[in-house]
């Protein structure tokens, strides 16, 4: 018989159960307390301390804070702020030594030092000294700076070569001006916890603290990155205007209507224990919603409660969501003439999808000790807050709609809602119906797809023009992961089409189905048949042309593929020359005059190099083609950006004014920018 200690039986009795105590629970299961212990992991130990600082600036105490990211690793956030009690808080330690120690201690309990804040359980400071190696505080405070170490989480002092000293007496280390105060805390994530690779990332960084910035106006954050041979230039935010500012800034494309800005607040009672027992007390939750509509088709809705983002959502935004969909169909989309047909077979209801297309819309309510659901507060759980955002933003949006908006802007949103419930219904038609057309084939891909024989991150679709460039492709293609797929009619303009017009042109759907993944909101990139998406086209007028409809057409419905750079440009050289047994390309006039010069410095004469201009991929051969284009070894591939995507978006626009069949708006452009010709150097 076993002794009751553990053993290799596996006996499961008392001495089974383990009590992990203090920090001890952190570094055991990390996951519980900041998600895991990959990149995600190691940013949210930056974001605990960074909205130590934001609680301060929010509650009116702080208008500074100061973030630098070390070469060592380590992480530096400071706030000018009221600093850390430094007070012996039981006699022989201090509260600043018990913020950082102990799992839910801190100032954020009851509505003691803060009324609302984002750091409510008490734990992220000693979080995050459970996760570092190494941590030291310092607070200004009372005429004096105090100074803390943590050394494995034990308290103490770090002397001038490195030892440590365990002690709870704090370390003054100079005398400061008594009005001066603040916290700087410096941490070293320990590694033997997190992933060795896992790294602090600049740009989401940034993305954090200038997001802190819209939600307390006059807030000012200085990013610091002295990592790397090039240290960057230390960047500062600063926003006054809130979330309408937030909402402009992420606004992308024409806007439909005006920022439109809801406030409000509604109280609620719920139970909280004091001295064991619980006591009923009322609370005040406070809703401050900013929102416009554009004219593309993605959704944008960020939501926070207090200082903290919940990109799960949450009880705030389902009533947000919920108020705008029951006032839409309830008020602005009555007798609406567009839906007369629908609403006879009761298809006019407009459904929340239908609703939030074209939406950018920012959600922040504050509230006492809110409920989250798990420690990293991505999902708001109070119920309460549910109904009393639902009333806010019914009273602020019904005002909106029935006359506090401008009129153009309320029928324009109204004509836009109304379009996409059209739409959706439309297109469920015209999805089921293409499902089961014949020209899909057997395999239920576009007939004239060459496809490839394994799929997946590997596999590459050549997009190319026509059958005389698709031709040499399929030839030269290695067919075990190369697809082609040529276009025989116009791609249609995804930037001022509807999604009806898209679904039904030819070329547009042939590209959505090869790929896969679905289209819009439901566009999975995970689905995608292929790794790379490449463009072939011709080097003049028409195939910048169809590259610009191209990449529209992929900024509007497969985004992901632009923001996971998995769209790229084949580069086919302009001219090639053949020098002895040695084919050379140029890519443009430029290169082609710099190699007629190097090539010529010998006794070669530059009449004597045959120079021949690719008029167009169908002009190669397959050998050529394959050099060029498609082998991985040779070819140049330049890898299509967001940027690209914008400006792209904006060619074709210009594309259609010049060479579309609308002459007024052609005539139009050529008035507008008549001062731009030299007229002496015209031909008449």
């Amino acid at each position: 018989m076993s002794d009751g200690t553990a053993n290799n039986s596996g006996a499961y009795d008392e001495h089974s159960i383990q009590v992990l105590e203090g920090l001890d629970a952190v570094r055991k299961r990390p996951g519980m307390y900041i998600g895991g212990t990959g990149n995600d992991g190691l940013h949210h130990l930056v974001w605990e301390i960074v909205d130590n600082g934001v609680d301060e600036a929010a509650a009116g105490h702080a208008n500074l804070i100061e973030v630098t990211l070390h070469r060592d690793k380590s992480v530096e956030v400071s706030d000018n702020g009221r600093g850390i009690p430094t007070g012996l808080k039981d006699g022989k330690r201090t509260a600043l030594e018990y913020v950082f120690t102990e799992l839910h201690a801190g100032g954020k309990f009851g509505g003691g030092a803060y009324s609302a804040s984002g750091g409510l359980h008490g734990v992220g400071a000693s979080v995050v000294n459970a996760l570092a190696s190494k941590l030291i505080v310092e607070v200004d405070r009372e005429g004096q700076t105090h100074r803390l170490g943590f050394s494995e989480r034990k308290p103490g002092r770090f002397g001038p070569n490195g030892g440590f000293k365990p002690t709870s007496q704090l370390e003054i280390v100079k005398k400061i001006p008594p009005k001066r105060t603040g916290t700087r805390v410096r941490f070293w994530p320990d590694f033997d916890i997190f992933d060795p690779a896992a790294t602090i990332d600049y740009n989401l960084v940034r993305e954090h603290v200038a997001q802190v910035c819209f939600l307390v106006p006059g807030l000012k954050v200085r990013l610091i990155d002295k990592r790397g041979t090039e240290p960057r230039e230390p960047e500062e935010f600063v926003a006054k205007g809130g979330l309408a500012d937030y909402v402009d800034f992420l606004s992308i494309g024409e806007p439909v209507t005006e920022i439109i800005t809801i406030f409000g607040s509604g109280t609620f009672v719920e139970k909280v224990p004091v001295d064991g027992k619980m006591v009923e007390v009322e609370r005040t939750c406070q809703v401050d919603v900013a929102l416009r509509w554009t004219k593309g088709y993605d959704t944008t809705l960020v939501s926070f409660v207090n200082t903290i983002p919940t990109r799960e959502g949450g009880t705030h935004v389902a009533g947000l969501e919920r108020s705008m969909t029951k006032l839409v169909n309830d008020t602005l989309l009555t007798s609406t003439k567009k839906l007369a047909k629908l609403a006879k077979t009761g298809k006019d209801r407009a459904e929340k999808g239908d609703v939030q297309e074209g939406l950018v819309a920012a959600i922040k309510v504050t509230v006492p000790e809110p409920q989250f659901r798990g420690q990293t507060k991505g999902e708001l759980g109070t119920p309460a807050v549910q109904s009393i955002v639902y009333e806010v933003v019914k009273e602020g949006l019904g005002n909106w709609i029935d006359g506090g908006g401008r009129k153009t802007h309320v029928n324009a949103i109204r004509d836009k809602i109304a379009q996409a419930v059209l739409n959706r219904v439309s297109a469920k038609q015209n999805l089921d119906a293409k499902r089961k057309a014949a020209n899909l084939g057997s395999t239920g891909m576009p007939g004239k797809l060459a496809d490839c024989r394994t799929h997946g991150e590997n596999a590459e679709l050549l997009i190319v023009e026509g059958d005389s460039a698709a031709g040499p492709a399929k030839a030269g293609r290695n067919s075990e992961y190369m697809a082609v797929l040529p276009l025989r009619g116009k791609v249609v303009n995804a930037g001022k089409s509807n999604l009806k017009q898209v679904i039904e042109n030819t070329e547009a759907q042939a590209l959505i189905t090869a790929i896969g993944a679905g289209s819009g909101r439901e566009f999975r990139i995970e689905d995608a048949r292929y790794g790379r998406i490449i463009i072939l086209c011709d080097a003049d007028v028409d195939g910048s042309h169809i590259r610009c409809l191209l990449l529209t057409l992929i900024y509007h419905y497969m985004r992901p593929l632009l923001e996971h750079g998995c769209v790229y440009a084949a580069q086919p050289p302009l001219y090639t020359v053949k020098v002895g047994d040695e084919k050379i390309h140029a890519f443009s006039d430029e290169e082609k005059a710099r190699l007629t010069e190097e090539i010529c410095r010998g006794n070669r004469k530059a009449e004597n190099l045959q120079w021949v201009r690719f008029k167009g991929l169908g002009e190669m051969d397959v050998e050529e083609l394959a050099e060029t284009c498609l082998d991985a070894d040779t070819r140049i591939l330049r890898r299509i950006t967001m940027a690209d995507a914008f400006a792209a978006k904006d060619a074709g626009e210009l594309f259609e004014t010049l060479m579309g069949n609308d002459v007024g708006r052609r005539r139009q452009f050529l008035l507008d920018n008549s001062d731009l010709i030299d007229l002496d150097s015209l031909d008449v």
